[in-house]
């Protein structure tokens, strides 16, 4: 299931946003999975709409809406990409008209933070993608198939050629067994 999905399309996953599954209303989780948990979520480029408290709450309630084993793929954008024009526009606030993506940001995460997030939920995570203090790229291999995320290293159309024009930070959080 996608999460905040948008316009956002995957073959086998189901598109939801906030009228259906509201990142802080159980009541919409409760609605939609009745005694049911699911086996995987997506969420690319929505937990910097949520104030840091916001980001915990949601955190909470995904973790209890997955299986056992179940996880969360989360993508934001990285608060340790070292582009300024790409700091700019992922600001909190947004760099512009009320219209821009980025005008409800809320935070723009750290690694340590996003991990903080979801680790004190009780996911176990791993990082996928994402910059250090200093600005170093790491990614690991994952796969596209598990949960696709189009602000990743290997599908965004502005990485190409060794170049990296959009990063995000990616991870995985799992619900441990």
């Amino acid at each position: 299931m996608i999460l905040g999905a948008g316009e956002q399309r995957w073959d086998g996953w189901i598109p939801t946003g906030r009228e259906d599954l509201d990142l802080l209303g159980r009541s919409t989780w409760e609605a939609w999975f009745g005694e049911r948990r699911a086996d995987a979520l997506l969420c690319e480029h929505v937990w910097e709409h949520l104030t840091e408290a916001q980001g915990r709450a949601a955190a909470r309630l995904c973790f209890d809406f997955l299986k056992p084993g179940g996880f969360l793929r989360v993508a934001v954008p990285d608060a340790n990409f070292p582009d300024p024009e790409y700091q700019r526009t992922v600001q909190v606030g947004g760099p512009g008209p009320a219209d821009h993506p980025a005008a409800d940001h809320q935070i723009v995460y750290d690694f340590r933070l996003l991990m903080d997030v979801f680790g004190r939920a009780g996911f176990e995570v791993e990082l996928l993608e994402y910059c250090d203090e200093a600005g170093r790229f790491h990614a690991r291999d994952w796969d596209v198939g598990t949960g696709p995320v189009y602000r990743s290293r290997r599908l965004d159309h502005r990485n190409r050629d060794g170049r990296l024009g959009f990063v995000s930070l990616i991870l995985d959080a799992r619900r441990p067994l």
